[in-house]
């Protein structure tokens, strides 16, 4: 395959495109990350998803500590050419760094945020 496809992306200045993951089958959005034109060709060849980690300037291969990796369902691209979105199967169920299922958790309620939904694994027992 060509990367003529990686090329209709209208990156950021830094070489990044957003990407919102979704949750095959329920449609919740688990999460939010940045991929750069590596992190996007490997998550298409792998069918697993790789994100550019912006704090630690290097890919991130979901789930490579913790075991959660997003198998990819389906890749889609926005009408400005600006955002993927991934449609994935999450496994074992925790999407985000906190231990829950989703990284949108915190609801607004009087005027703070809340946590409403439950940690299921504790991050310490899942990043060593």
């Amino acid at each position: 395959m060509t990367e003529q496809w990686l090329d209709d992306i209208k990156w950021t200045d830094d070489g990044l495109v957003p990407v919102i993951a979704q949750e095959a089958g329920s449609g919740r959005v688990l999460m939010f990350a940045w991929m750069n034109r590596e992190a996007l060709r490997l998550s298409a060849e792998r069918g697993h998803a790789v994100y550019w980690s912006r704090s630690r300037r290097r890919l991130w291969h979901k789930g490579e500590e913790s075991g959660h990796q997003q198998v990819i369902k389906d890749i889609r691209l926005d009408c400005d050419n600006d955002v993927i979105l991934l449609t994935v199967e999450q496994r074992g169920g925790i999407a985000c760094h906190t231990g829950r299922h989703s990284c949108f958790y915190q609801q607004l309620g009087d005027g703070g945020w809340a946590a409403v939904e439950p940690v299921l694994k504790d991050p310490s027992d899942i990043y060593k």
